[in-house]
């Protein structure tokens, strides 16, 4: 078993280890998920911080190249996850009950894919063993954005783009960098 430590945020200090279970993802639920299977379900693709629009006619959810002003485009995540609710009110935090319904989340999200029983790409960190996979696979919005700033309605329109469909298998001569396991 994989302990991972979680900061706990208002002590700041280590919260008690939790296990991940290898391959939790295929036997447990969303709802049996501890908070550190939970973390590490996301592929941090970063999409969910990108501003999307829906079409109120048809109900097409649209992806623009802006997204949240927390989002560090160059990292391709968050900048200040542990407080981004502080910071961006609206920020929705995924949780068992709105992952189905949450319509702007892309068809790759781990979550929503758990959630439909369905497997996760070859390219999720937690498949591939490679944090950079969603990167390589092209699944994600780092270096695809830029931040929201004062734009209005009107901006986010002309800024609607079509994102590349994620690679549906690993490109030739592709070799995964194993993330480095917590010793311990």
């Amino acid at each position: 078993m994989k302990t991972i430590t979680l900061l706990n945020k208002r002590a700041r200090k280590p919260a008690p280890p939790q296990e991940i279970t290898p391959r939790f993802w295929e036997t447990k639920t969303l709802k049996q998920m501890n908070d550190a299977e939970w973390e590490a379900l996301c592929d941090n693709c970063g999409k969910c911080c990108v501003i999307t629009i829906e079409d109120v006619d048809t109900g097409f959810i649209h992806r623009t190249n802006v997204s949240c002003k927390l989002f560090d485009t160059e990292k391709g995540m968050c900048g200040d996850y542990a407080n981004r609710k502080k910071i961006v009110p609206d920020c929705v935090k995924l949780t068992t009950k709105n992952v189905p319904k949450l319509d702007w989340l892309p068809e790759t999200c781990a979550y929503k894919l758990i959630d439909e029983k369905r497997p996760l790409h070859w390219w999720h960190p937690l498949v591939s063993g490679d944090p950079e996979s969603v990167h390589v696979a092209q699944a994600s919005a780092r270096g695809r954005t830029r931040p929201e700033g004062r734009l209005q309605m009107s901006g986010l329109i002309r800024r609607i783009v079509a994102w590349p469909e994620p690679l549906e298998k690993p490109p030739k001569g592709y070799r995964p960098r194993r993330a480095k396991t917590p010793k311990g």
